[in-house]
């Protein structure tokens, strides 16, 4: 059951940093968003190779707030967010 709610969250927050930069969103919101991804982070205790990509979309929502991130990144790191995401549903 809990490998479902966190693969929402992949879900929700994968699409969401595919559409990061056409979104005008607030700084808090990028920083719950960040905490929220290397917190997830920390469940694998970033033995695997899925931990090491919730750290990288976690310090790009982080970093989205100082910097503009560029557009392909982000779209990169999404897709990979969201495809775990959804294979956590099978």
């Amino acid at each position: 059951m809990l490998i479902k709610i966190l693969g929402g969250v992949d879900v929700i927050l994968g699409i969401f940093l595919i559409f990061l930069s056409s979104f005008r969103s607030s700084k808090s919101l990028l920083l719950v968003f960040g905490m929220v991804m290397i917190a997830k982070s920390f469940l694998g205790f970033l033995k695997d190779f899925a931990s090491w990509i919730d750290v990288s979309a976690g310090l790009i929502f982080l970093l989205s707030t100082i910097i503009s991130i560029s557009q392909i990144i982000s779209i990169i790191v999404g897709l990979l967010v969201l495809q775990k995401g959804i294979f956590s549903f099978l």
